[in-house]
């Protein structure tokens, strides 16, 4: 129970008991409320400080969700794009320079999508991933840009090939010795240590280690335009012109089988493995000019192999070792 007051009155010269009034009763439960009221808004503000509301929580959730798929999908376009320029290098280092095609420039491969902004509409809506959204679309319209122009690049390349039936058989596209393990491969086009000098020098071919007596195959349809004979330097080596700018020679040969001035078809044999001139061991080296150039042999042996072999051979010959001559 509450507690009774009383007051002194002095009209009275009583003691009387004290009644609140309805006025008073008011004040309190409006004061009670009001301190209720502040404290409840201060434990609220408190919370909401330090704590995240169920919907914060969902929406940070899904930001870590969007931000975790946007990762992946970055991951997966820069992959594209490494595949991309993997098929562009072919395209302009190998299949052009087989065709005889100039390489498409880089300017024109890498240029963008022109025209007014593509985004616009995206960008004004004031999206707070926006440049996440934009900067994907895009990596991802670059792309599509490229992969058309290759496309277009693979059409042009199809329609030469198919007027270049004497091109083919006359482009040096084997490999001058059998090599079906891929193990005969023993020294690259590039700089290399000279066997003899010791010193690295360009080496303008390839090696192909073999026993002495080893069949050696012209390697593309052409006309023999030089058999010579030198007591260092190639030794006893063979030149043959096979037209459009194409130009092989067999180098330290033991024995020719073909004579100046004879045509000669892709596979067949102009002579035999040696140790002759400036060489160290039993090979053939092997060059290829194009267009007065030496050019690597490798980026030729395209018809006795498979994707898999050729990756291996580019990989034999990349290996910067010792030439055998």
């Amino acid at each position: 129970m509450s507690r009774i007051k009383y007051y002194y009155d002095p009209k009275t010269c009583k003691y009387e008991r004290y009644v609140k009034s309805k006025w008073d009763i008011t004040l309190n439960v409006l004061g009670f409320l009001s301190l209720s009221s502040l404290f409840a808004v201060g434990i609220l503000i408190v919370f909401n400080m330090y704590f995240d509301s169920p919907k914060e929580l969902l929406l940070k959730r899904e930001n870590q969700e969007l931000n975790l798929y946007y990762e992946l999908l970055e991951q997966e376009v820069s992959k594209l794009n490494a595949m991309m320029e993997d098929l562009q290098e072919r395209d302009d280092n190998l299949y052009r320079v087989i065709f005889e095609s100039e390489p498409i420039p880089s300017s024109v491969r890498k240029a963008g999508y022109g025209g007014t902004d593509r985004f616009k509409e995206i960008k004004e809506k004031g999206l707070k991933q926006e440049y996440l959204i934009v900067s994907t679309m895009e990596k991802v319209e670059s792309l599509k840009k490229q992969l058309y122009i290759q496309s277009r690049s693979y059409d042009e390349l199809s329609e030469t090939a198919l007027n270049k039936e004497e091109y083919w058989a006359s482009i040096p596209a084997i490999q001058p010795i059998h090599n079906e393990e891929l193990n005969r491969l023993a020294s690259g086009y590039g700089m290399r240590i000279h066997p003899i000098l010791k010193v690295r020098k360009m080496h303008t071919g390839v090696d192909f280690s073999a026993p002495k007596g080893t069949p050696i195959y012209a390697t593309g349809d052409g006309v023999v335009s030089m058999v010579r004979t030198e007591f260092g330097g190639y030794g006893k080596h063979i030149m043959v012109d096979h037209g459009f700018g194409f130009t092989s020679r067999y180098a330290h040969m033991n024995d020719f089988n073909v004579k100046a001035g004879q045509k000669v078809k892709r596979g067949d044999q102009i002579g035999t493995v040696g140790n002759t001139g400036s060489s160290t061991a039993p090979h053939v080296h092997y060059e290829v000019i194009k267009d007065g150039k030496y050019v690597n042999p490798v980026n030729y042996f395209f018809k006795d192999l498979e994707p898999s072999e050729f990756d291996k051979i580019l990989e034999l010959a990349s290996r910067e070792n010792q030439s055998l001559s």
